[in-house]
């Protein structure tokens, strides 16, 4: 009989390896490649409302803030001319997104990290600057952990100051990684 408990624990255990792939930790395997897109965000202030200025890390896009508040980080252009990126917290929508500043290249981080990030005041931004970001925490369905994160790394490739219909406006490189759990930072599959 004892035998027989050892060899039902042994195949659950083999079936939760396989069901989750080799990582013991739950996740299951990673099936949303992470990508690169380019994007313009408009400034929160100067800018008619209908324009995008927030972005929803899981929804790959650029959002409206005036349609709903689930986005992860919204960006302004201050009175000084310096564009600004705003966690939930920043925005008085609870302490949940995150940002934080590099001087690594935008190429060369490889994996968000664990710890680090602003979640209740704008960061400042500049040309070149790059951000990594992590979402509102989300539920995953399919793991044995209760909420993670999703993950993204953003450039800031232009700021345009100016007024007019595309003034007020920042253009970026972001790559994200949608995958429940998983934090890797480069083109493809993430492993990590």
């Amino acid at each position: 009989m004892r035998s027989l408990l050892i060899l039902r624990a042994a195949v659950a255990a083999a079936l939760v390896v396989v069901a989750c792939g080799p990582d013991v930790t739950g996740l299951l395997p990673a099936i949303y490649p992470n990508r690169t897109d380019t994007v313009s965000v408009y400034a929160l202030t100067g800018t008619p409302v209908s324009t995008p200025s927030a972005y929803l890390i899981v929804g790959r896009q650029v959002v409206r803030t005036d349609q709903n508040s689930s986005f992860d980080v919204a960006f302004d252009i201050d009175s000084s001319g310096h564009a600004v990126i705003m966690p939930t917290g920043a925005m008085k929508l609870g302490r949940q997104s995150g940002v934080q500043v590099t001087t690594t290249l935008f190429d060369s981080v490889k994996t968000a990290p664990s710890s680090g990030y602003q979640i209740d005041s704008a960061v400042v931004l500049s040309v070149n600057s790059v951000a990594i970001l992590h979402s509102r925490a989300v539920q995953c369905s399919s793991d044995l952990s209760p909420v993670h994160n999703y993950f993204a790394k953003l450039h800031v490739l232009d700021i345009d100051t100016t007024s007019g219909p595309n003034g007020r406006r920042i253009q970026l490189e972001v790559l994200t990684d949608i995958n429940c759990g998983y934090r890797g930072l480069e083109p493809g599959l993430p492993k990590h």
